[in-house]
This record gives structure tokens, sequence and C-alpha cells, in this order.
């Protein structure tokens, strides 16, 4: 009888201390890692947007240029690639040599009904007289001049500015930071070698 005795205390005591364990680690708590995300500080952006503009705004304005040459590219009258699209803040510039008034007029009317633009700039000129393949060849030898030139200059967001070149004659055009910058463009184009006259069609950035 003793030893069922011992026996039975002993199995009594091992079911306690499987049921204290069991019950322990039903209880613990387990330190669940935090949020990535939340640990981890934001880093500065490797774009900067353009003075009053924030990235939302810039994709915007992707997308609306992208619309507006979507359109011109679909009216057989536009001849688009001729034009050159700028936008900023929903204001779209125009610019470019065209053949007549009529498609400077309809590239315009066709840019107002396009969805997110705000209003229109006129920079488009009407070409002056034909141009032959020679013309055609010496003007983008000079727009290539005038890039670089203006690429080279720290002064100047050679990126914002557009360029195109008729018969010697250089447009500039798109938003840029302020006056001096755009006083800055002209100079420089004015210096590059085969550049007969300045159009400056630039704006300043609002």
């Amino acid at each position: 009888m003793k030893v069922r005795s011992t026996a039975f205390v002993q199995g009594l005591a091992l079911a306690g201390a499987v049921s204290i364990l069991i019950a322990g680690c039903g209880n613990r708590e387990v330190a669940v890692p935090a949020p990535v995300a939340a640990t981890i500080a934001p880093t500065a952006s490797t774009g900067t947007p353009p003075t009053g503009t924030s990235v939302g705004t810039e994709i915007d304005d992707s997308v609306v240029t992208a619309r507006v040459k979507t359109a011109l590219l679909a009216d057989p009258d536009a001849k688009s690639f001729e034009i050159k699209v700028e936008t900023r803040k929903g204001q779209v510039q125009l610019s470019g040599f065209v053949a007549t008034q009529a498609r400077i007029d309809n590239a315009i009317a066709l840019t107002r009904n396009v969805e997110g633009v705000r209003g229109v700039e006129n920079g488009m000129s009407v070409k002056d007289g034909k141009a032959t393949v020679g013309n055609a060849v010496d003007d983008g030898i000079v727009t290539a001049k005038v890039k670089s030139a203006l690429l080279a200059d720290p002064a100047v967001k050679s990126f914002d500015i557009a360029i195109v070149t008729r018969k010697g004659e250089v447009q500039l055009s798109g938003f840029v930071d302020n006056q001096a910058q755009a006083s800055r463009a002209i100079e420089i184009a004015r210096g590059v070698e085969g550049v007969q006259t300045i159009n400056n069609e630039m704006s300043v950035k609002k």
C-alpha cells in the first residue's frame, strides 16, 4: 500500500507540474516586432520638385503634357511634332514653328479642351518661307550648340528650356525660375555660332 500511495502522490505531482507548464506557455506574451515602416526614419527625396510645386503637382503636369501631346498627335492638321508642350500647374505652354496661323489656332483650341488644362500660353510662331534640306541640317546643328552652351552654364537650368531653330532663328521656351535665368539663357544663346536672332517664349514660374 505504501508503494502504491507513493506512486500515486508522484503521479499527482507530475500532472500538476505539467498543468503549470502548459498554463505558463499559454499566458506567455510573445514580443511582436514593430512594423518596419515605423522604425525607419523618413529619408530625403532624391529629386526635389521645383520651387512652389509638390511631387503631386509634378505628376499631374506630366499627365497633362502627355494628354495634350496625344490630342495634337491625333489631329491630322496639328502636326504635333513641330510643337513643344510644357506644363506648369495646369498652365500649358505651346511653342515651336508651324506652317500657318490656322494651325496655331487649331492647336490652341485642341489644348484648351484637354482635361486638366487650366490655361494656354501661345509661344508658337509661323514659319517664314520654306526651309531647304540644308537649312534643316544647319538648324539642327545650331540647336545642338545652344543646348550644349546652356548645359555648360551652372546658372541656367537648361533642362527647363526647350530649344527650336528655324533658319537661324532660335526660339527658347519653357518655365524658368526667374527673369535673371531667362536673360542669362538669351545671352548665352546669342553668343552661339549660327544664331541669327532669338525668339524668347520663356515664362517665369509662378
